[in-house]
């Protein structure tokens, strides 16, 4: 059994939040390649989620699924994560706490996987990686450090419930090839947003 697979039961058997564990069908670890380029983290399960102890496969894991077919791949070349590994009450949205507590699971799943690009989905996986900052504004940029790329994306769901939205999730995912593709080419960068947008491709004096 490989680390992630052992890591995995780990977190099928966390009970550190008494309230997720007592109350949930299934934990749910993440599902997809053990050396994935690309990470996606959520936010928390959903009912779906819960019932098959798989990530993202109700209505806005349909999306997703078809935002990565967009870009050429396929669902089992990337890792999708969430979070909270645990179904909130009520799909409530999940307290600090639980995020604190879950938080050395994510931490271990990135120090295996290895990604080359984080895509934080939802403003709670966003607020880990761009402290202080608000989705609307920099939802489609990113920044590099450590040699791993962060990028800020809305949650699928979102669009579902704002159709609106759906075209801008999907030019987001759109810019993602040309920013993987540079990784290795442009130094580190700090999540600010002016620097942000000279990651874009506007500038990269």
């Amino acid at each position: 059994m490989s680390a992630l697979s052992e890591l995995c039961q780990e977190i099928l058997a966390c009970r550190r939040c008494q309230v997720l564990a007592e109350n949930r069908t299934r934990a749910v670890p993440g599902q997809g390649a053990e050396d994935a380029d690309i990470m996606f983290i959520g936010e928390a399960p959903g009912w779906h989620e819960d019932q098959q102890g798989l990530p993202f496969v109700g209505p806005a894991g349909m999306f997703l699924n078809e935002l990565i077919s967009a870009i050429g791949l396929k669902r089992e070349a990337v890792y999708i994560t969430n979070v909270v590994k645990c179904r909130p009450p009520q799909n409530r949205d999940p307290l600090p706490t639980e995020i604190h507590t879950c938080r050395h699971w994510l931490d271990r799943q990135i120090e295996l996987i290895k990604p080359r690009m984080i895509v934080t989905l939802g403003r709670y996986s966003m607020a880990m990686f761009f402290p202080g900052k608000s989705i609307s504004k920099i939802h489609g940029t990113a920044y590099k450090q450590d040699n791993v790329i962060y990028f800020a994306m809305y949650h699928p769901a979102a669009a579902l419930h704002q159709q609106s939205l759906r075209q801008v999730v999907m030019a987001d995912m759109l810019k993602i090839p040309s920013l993987l593709a540079e990784v290795d080419t442009v130094g580190d960068l700090e999540p600010e947003p002016k620097q942000l947008k000279m990651f874009e491709g506007q500038s990269h004096d």
